[in-house]
């Protein structure tokens, strides 16, 4: 247990799991947060664009426009602009992810209706895995009245591997998270709308599922489903209602 908490800090606990307390684990859905369990393209991916942007300014002392270039280079390389920043400018990450996070969520949300309910009837355990920030998290799951549906919540401050932050796509992240949860990579299950996430996940042994959103920006080009995926939908929904291909 020491050289584990070396290589990763413990994701947050909302309860005990009851697949680790009984030896028999259940099916374990890792849900994505933005763009998954909510729409970010509504007004809130222009708010974090505008926060990265303006933290990266701020910590480099450079224009926007040189900020922009930084910004979608290291997200492009890294997965996330933080590590980058942390990497090659010595930012602390925690004053970074509060800085580019920095807004109230609530006047921003949009998403499907009665997401509580949708998410009580999925058989098996809810687990929250986010290249976001844990403030941002929380408060994003407070206000879909969601928090109480997942048993633990994986930020990003928590993915850590031998002293690097190894957000999504990690394979290796993604069995450290499964060890840490108590169940076989078999009966796991990822719901995320980004792609390079779910190939990693399927390289770790993980059944996938792409939450797509054909009109927004973020589901342009992806008109044909990939072999690393599943199943695709648009919603809970849909997961309520066509989760066979997952079975197993």
């Amino acid at each position: 247990m020491q050289v584990r908490r070396q290589l990763l800090r413990p994701a947050v606990r909302m309860r005990r799991s009851r697949g680790i307390a009984t030896g028999a684990p259940e099916r374990l859905w890792l849900f994505d947060l933005d763009n998954t369990l909510h729409d970010t393209s509504h007004a809130i991916f222009s708010k974090i664009d505008h926060g990265m942007t303006m933290a990266v300014a701020e910590a480099l002392n450079v224009d926007v426009d040189a900020a922009n270039l930084v910004r979608k280079q290291y997200w492009k390389r890294y997965g996330a602009t933080m590590i980058g920043m942390v990497r090659h400018h010595g930012v602390d990450a925690h004053e970074f992810l509060h800085r580019s996070h920095d807004f109230d969520v609530a006047p921003l949300m949009r998403s499907e209706k009665a997401l509580a309910y949708k998410l009580r009837r999925l058989p098996g355990r809810k687990v929250l895995l986010t290249n976001a920030p844990l403030h941002y998290a929380r408060s994003v799951l407070s206000h879909l009245g969601i928090l109480r549906q997942f048993d633990s919540l994986w930020a990003i401050e928590h993915m850590r591997l031998h002293g690097e932050f190894r957000p999504k796509p990690s394979a290796a992240l993604l069995r450290y998270v499964l060890a840490r949860e108590g169940v076989p990579a078999h009966r796991a299950v990822l719901v995320e709308d980004t792609l390079a996430n779910l190939r990693g996940a399927r390289l770790a042994g993980l059944k996938t599922v792409h939450v797509y959103h054909p009109g927004t920006p973020f589901g342009r080009g992806r008109s044909h489903r990939p072999a690393y995926v599943d199943l695709r939908v648009n919603c809970v929904s849909d997961l309520l209602l066509r989760r066979r291909p997952l079975r197993g």
